[in-house]
């Protein structure tokens, strides 16, 4: 995907990052915990224009969980309230063994896609999401198995490298697709030069998303745009609409990129266009 790919008019995937597994309702309140929460959150994105919704559990306490049926009940609630919005469900997790982190691949039906994140990176002061290559390789046997597309979650410029690996050890369907993830700490550092870079280290065929953390969400998409890739935005990733100002809803964060999306002449997708896109 290419600057070429945004002049010939290739529509744009939204994906809305609707609560994340880190912060909760301290942060921002209307970031949503309960599955009846997220299901009225994904409407609304899908309404705003997104056409992939991705999913973190949450526990009735608000702190994360992998279980199965705690999926199981978000994305009935999703099913519910959404029209025909793309499900995909996150497998990362900081110190969660292997096992548990392979539950959110077993609702019925399964997600369309799941999140694979692509090799390991701090979190907090002494937390560290190992991510090796037999966990990474374990995750998208079971995706393949359950017809599940990995969406591969590239947080520097080292997982790029492990895209590569993963494709000389795996049979990955096609087309490949990657979110280039920008922020501090182990990510890759948010500079429009390192985007440009990251795009042409991709696999030939590749898409990408682009995805910037916190005050980067929305120039990080509005590159994302012009260079023909895919947008990721919400309140996982950013609690705020502008500084000081926190966002009402993912909506309202779905709305902002649609916006610089119509701006810029790039159509955006249905969830249908998305399938067809992706290769669902």
């Amino acid at each position: 995907m290419s600057y070429e790919d945004y002049l010939a008019g290739e529509p744009l995937i939204v994906t809305a990052a609707l609560t994340g597994g880190v912060h909760g309702k301290e942060a921002n309140p209307n970031l949503p915990e309960s599955p009846e929460e997220i299901g009225r959150a994904a409407a609304a994105a899908e309404d705003a224009g997104a056409a992939v919704v991705h999913l973190h559990a949450r526990r009735p306490n608000g702190e994360r969980s992998f279980a199965t049926e705690r999926f199981q009940e978000i994305d009935d609630a999703v099913r519910r309230h959404a029209d025909d919005v793309v499900i995909q469900h996150s497998t990362g997790g900081t110190g969660a063994p292997a096992a548990k982190r392979h539950q959110p691949l077993r609702t019925d039906p399964p997600p369309e896609m799941a999140s694979l994140d692509m090799g390991p990176l701090n979190r907090y002061d002494h937390l560290t999401s190992e991510n090796t290559r037999a966990t990474v390789d374990a995750l998208h046997a079971e995706m393949r198995e359950r017809g599940i597309k990995p969406e591969l979650e590239v947080f520097n410029d080292g997982h790029r490298n492990e895209v590569h690996g993963l494709l000389d050890r795996r049979d990955l369907a096609e087309p490949v697709y990657a979110t280039l993830i920008f922020g501090g700490g182990t990510l890759t550092r948010p500079r429009p030069r390192n985007l440009l870079t990251a795009v042409e280290d991709l696999p030939d065929g590749a898409l990408f998303n682009t995805l910037g953390f916190g005050r980067h969400q929305l120039p990080f998409a509005t590159f994302g745009i012009l260079l023909g890739g895919h947008v990721r935005v919400g309140l996982e990733d950013n609690v705020y609409y502008e500084r000081g100002e926190l966002a009402e809803s993912n909506a309202q964060l779905v709305e902002r990129a649609v916006r610089v999306a119509e701006t810029l002449g790039r159509e955006v997708a249905t969830p249908a266009q998305a399938r067809d896109v992706l290769g669902l």
